[in-house]
Order: C-alpha cells, then sequence, then structure tokens
C-alpha cells in the first residue's frame, strides 16, 4: 500500500513504463548521478557558492524540494511496483540532503535508510547508497581515500551486506575524476582512482571464499578501452573469460549501444555496473548477467536537442539557466535473480 501512495505522490502511470515488474524473487540495483544535490546552506569547508540563494545558480528551495521530488519518481519509476533494493547515488552534497531524500521527499514511505562518503572533495560532492534493510542487512561500510591526485575527489564507498539467501554481497559506489583539463590531461587521475578501486577488490578476493561484487559508478569514461579496461581487468559480453576465473569483472552494460550521458552532441556510456565471476553463475543462490541490466530512458528524462536532432538527458540546469530538469545522466539498472541452491 505506501508503494502505490507513492506512485500516486508522484503521478506515475505504471502501465506507461517499459520494464516488466519485478517478480518476487528478483533483486533490483540501480545507480544514479543526480546532479548537484546541494542544500541551500553555505558551507564554509567546501566550495558550494554557485548553489546558494544569492549565488550563481540562484538555488532556491523551491528548486530545491522541486529537485528530491524529481529523484523520488525516478526510482520509483525504476522500481516498477517494487522499489530497489539496492540505489548508487553520486554528486550528493551531504548528509543532509539524504535525511530529506529518504525520510522528508515522497521517498519517506518507502524505508530506505542509506551510508556516504564525506570526502575531500574541494565541491563537496559525495557518493551514497541507499538500502532497504530487508532485503540488504548492512554489515559494514567504510570508504576509501584516493591518494597521489594533484586535486583531491571523491572517496569509493564499500558496503557490506546480507541478503535473503544469507549470502554477502559487497557493493561499491565509485565518482571517478572528471574531465576538467580535458579527457586526455584528466585520465591518468581516473587511472589512478581505478588502481586504488581494484586494490580494494583484490582484497577482498583473499578473504571471501564466494566474492559477490557489485561495482557501479560515474567512471567518467568509457570502459571498452585502455586503461580504465585494464586496470580493473573488465571483460565486455562476448568476449573470452580469462582462465583466472576470479580476476575479472565483466560489464554488464559493455553490449549497451546507447549510452547514459550526452557530450557534445554524442551519447556516452560512462555510467557503468561491473560484477564479479560469482554473481554470472545461473546455478548459484543469487546471479544475473548483462541481459538483465539496462539504461533506463523514460520519455520524462529526456529532450530533445534541436542543434543535433536527437534526445538528450533532461537536466537540471545548462551551465547557468536553469531547466528545472532531472539530471544530465540517466539511470542504469540491473536485476539479480534469486535462485534455488
Amino acid at each position: 500500500m505506501r508503494y502505490l501512495s507513492l506512485l500516486a505522490l508522484l503521478g506515475i502511470s505504471i502501465c506507461l513504463q517499459a520494464q516488466s515488474p519485478l517478480k518476487p524473487d528478483t533483486l533490483r540495483v540501480m545507480f544514479y548521478n543526480v546532479e548537484n544535490l546541494f542544500d541551500c546552506k553555505d558551507d564554509t569547508l567546501k566550495d558550494d557558492a554557485e548553489f546558494l540563494p544569492k549565488g550563481a545558480k540562484k538555488w532556491s528551495h523551491y528548486r530545491y524540494w522541486k529537485k528530491q521530488k524529481a529523484i523520488s519518481r525516478v526510482i520509483a519509476a525504476v522500481g516498477d511496483r517494487r522499489m530497489p533494493a539496492l540505489v548508487g547515488l553520486c554528486e550528493v552534497e551531504n548528509d543532509s540532503v539524504l535525511s530529506d531524500l529518504t525520510k522528508r521527499s515522497p521517498l519517506r514511505t518507502t524505508g530506505y535508510d542509506y551510508v556516504m562518503t564525506s570526502s575531500p572533495d574541494e565541491r563537496g560532492m559525495d557518493v551514497a547508497l541507499l538500502y532497504l534493510p530487508e532485503s540488504f542487512r548492512l554489515l559494514s561500510w567504510r570508504e576509501i581515500r584516493v591518494n597521489g591526485l594533484r586535486r583531491p575527489t571523491r572517496n569509493i564507498l564499500h558496503t557490506s551486506g546480507i541478503l535473503t539467501t544469507s549470502d554477502t554481497l559487497d557493493v561499491f559506489v565509485c565518482h571517478l575524476p572528471s574531465r576538467r583539463g580535458g579527457i586526455r590531461q584528466s585520465a591518468p587521475s581516473r587511472k589512478q582512482a581505478a588502481h586504488t578501486l581494484q586494490l580494494a577488490i583484490d582484497s577482498l578476493l583473499s578473504i571471501r571464499s564466494v566474492p559477490r561484487i557489485i561495482i557501479m559508478g560515474d567512471f567518467n569514461d568509457e570502459l571498452k578501452g585502455a586503461p580504465l579496461k585494464e586496470t580493473l581487468h573488465v571483460v565486455q559480453p562476448g568476449e573470452k573469460y580469462p582462465q583466472e576465473n576470479d580476476q575479472f569483472l565483466l560489464d554488464l552494460l559493455g553490449a549497451e549501444k546507447n549510452g547514459s550521458y550526452f557530450y557534445q552532441g554524442k551519447w556516452e556510456l560512462i555510467d557503468h555496473l561491473l560484477v564479479s565471476p560469482s554473481l554470472l553463475n545461473p546455478e548459484n543462490s543469487i546471479y544475473t548477467n548483462a541481459s538483465l541490466a539496462r539504461i533506463a530512458r523514460f520519455p520524462f528524462l529526456l529532450e530533445h536537442n534541436p542543434k543535433y536532432g536527437l534526445s538528450q538527458p533532461f537536466r537540471t540546469y545548462l551551465g547557468g539557466h536553469y531547466l528545472g530538469g532531472y539530471s544530465d545522466h540517466l539511470p542504469i539498472v540491473t536485476d539479480i535473480i534469486i535462485g534455488v541452491r
């Protein structure tokens, strides 16, 4: 009943959704770069001046709560009759905005809890994981700092939880360094962040008898070429798995022809869902595959770009101009099937 009330409140018509409703034995996972979810308060320790009522973006309480409702609508639409059990988010400013999202927005009836990082990022950008405690019983969480960079970046969030099958699932949420200064010029920073992530994965492989790992995030780069693909030992759908069967990650969206981000007239796939090999075997208690992953391209998340004659994300801001949309990224989604031992 509480979810039906949420749908009514958000004005979402289920019959318009392109995906099938969740089966009882399915756990839905999503990631979403929400594009600058700032509060309206000045944080003297962060460079958040443009997102203040008197700042360049003229950020206001009205715009803030409209943004909160928009994010709620997207999460509900992805869930389609049953909320996603795990929701990775990036570009969230602080605990306050997540408390508002889970306790004061239309999501307040869903029961989400959350964990998030407290990063040294100059603008105060962080990553977070919303989770439904009945589906993911949190065991532990930590944040991993990326060192060795000229400019500090977002910490990587690592959470561990128990599923209803009693399996342990490790979830990483990340937002790799931006393209500031140019894609090629900034690539070493992303490679360093990916190396830090790989070290954390390697440590799990040494202590978990059956490592079940999901990595989701905005990588600010595609994975079909070096260096990120090599650093993280990523295999694309259709490629041959390495002989060392536990030393690679499958890019669930690697066969997608569409992108999650629109840049200079071109769609790019820079948001990713990666999983460890143990999650690919349908004989295991939980599993997934590339056919279950997708980009959520709901019509209300898109608008027409007349310059290029293509659709693009309906974003909140375009430069300094307020559009009132959702985000400059599209959400990415996968389902995990609860099998039978």
